[in-house]
């Protein structure tokens, strides 16, 4: 394995594991479905055990992979797994578990179309499940949304950042077209996995025995049956939760600076997205594009400033029934700028002519208004 970076033609699924491999990842537990299966397949192939010692496990289904994670993240350890739609759907029960203990892992979804088993074509309907919690509780997770397969092997080691500085289960949200394209991408270089000492540094909360003689027993859970004490534990979630409100939100804007109509898209529908605005432009239609990179914390406030510089309406385009859209209405509540959705379902991918003419109906109701 190389350490130095490495120019690679790979899938999306494939840099999501060969980033993790180079990333100092502990340990991979994870079940086979489609469409991200070559996760778990290229680690196999791969063999990182050999190398790095990295652990991967095909465990027996997502709910053992998910409190897979959940032990090995509350170690201390650089632990992740990865599914698509209905699997993430049977672990959000211990992703619950995982944020109320305040411990950190990875989980990667490459969505694929639903309800329930669905189809396995691209969708973004897990958009809900993933930036309101999913499980029981008041809790959020970071949700990181990729946009390309360079994006999809740069927001592992993101991930783990974000993941271990705020003790939070973190979510990868993809879709079957990113995992499943290829492009040219840029793997970072190897970085080693920690040492013990480095662990007991970084993570003196953690259950894994290390000093265990200087500073006792380790506790990490979810329960608590004193009430007062659980209602404590709670606002210290959303204390932290309102950190990384403030302090994580990304996002990328194209063309916004003249805009007259917003397009607001993450994933493989900005990239969509994207095209339909370059169209418009040519035909000299002031058209700007937002993409939210973090889903939750989700950029409000971006779009609320859009929205006070002059944009005439909104539309917003995913993969889906239509739920990114609330938080969009949200940001531009107490105005009278239009925002409509404009999706396709059931596994079908919206082309920019599509997005273009509900560009348009929406120019249409913004003027009848």
């Amino acid at each position: 394995m190389a350490q130095e970076s490495e120019i690679v033609l790979l899938k999306g699924n494939e840099a999501i594991a060969h980033a993790a491999i180079r990333c100092g990842c502990d340990a991979y537990f994870g079940y086979p479905i489609t469409p991200q299966s070559e996760v778990l397949e290229t680690l196999a192939a791969e063999q990182p055990w050999t190398t790095t010692g990295m652990v991967v496990v095909q465990a027996e289904s997502e709910v053992a992979a998910i409190n897979m994670l959940y032990g090995g993240g509350g170690t201390g350890k650089r632990v992740m797994t990865s599914s698509s739609s209905p699997g993430v759907a049977l672990m959000q029960e211990c992703i619950a578990y995982m944020a109320g203990a305040e411990v950190p892992g990875l989980i990667v979804n490459v969505q694929r179309g639903g309800p329930g088993l669905g189809t396995i074509q691209p969708s973004q309907g897990d958009y809900n499940q993933s930036t309101r919690g999913g499980g029981n509780g008041d809790y959020n997770v970071i949700v990181l949304a990729p946009y390309s397969v360079q994006e999809m092997a740069d927001f592992v080691d993101k991930a783990f950042d974000l993941a271990f500085k705020y003790r939070t289960p973190v979510i990868i949200l993809s879709d079957g077209i990113i995992g499943q394209m290829m492009e040219r991408v840029t793997l970072p270089p190897f970085k080693p996995r920690r040492t013990d000492e480095e662990i007991q540094r970084e993570c003196p909360w953690a259950a894994n025995g290390l000093g265990l003689k200087e500073r006792g027993p380790q506790v990490v859970t979810s329960l608590e049956l004193d009430p007062s004490e659980m209602e404590k534990r709670n606002r210290t979630l959303q204390e932290k939760y309102a950190r990384i409100e403030t302090a994580e939100v990304r996002y990328e804007e194209t063309h916004t600076d003249d805009a007259e109509w917003l397009i607001v898209a993450f994933g493989s529908a900005a990239r969509i997205s994207a095209k339909a605005m370059e169209v418009a432009r040519e035909k000299g239609e002031r058209v700007g594009l937002l993409r939210p990179i973090t889903l939750w914390p989700f950029p409000e406030k971006e779009i609320a400033r859009l929205v006070r510089q002059g944009i005439k309406g909104i539309l917003v385009v995913e993969i889906n029934a239509g739920q990114m859209v609330y938080d969009v209405r949200l940001a531009a509540r107490h105005t009278n700028v239009p925002v409509t959705q404009f999706g396709r379902m059931g596994g079908i991918v919206p082309d920019p002519d599509e997005i273009l003419a509900a560009l348009q109906n929406l120019k249409n109701e913004a003027q009848d208004a």
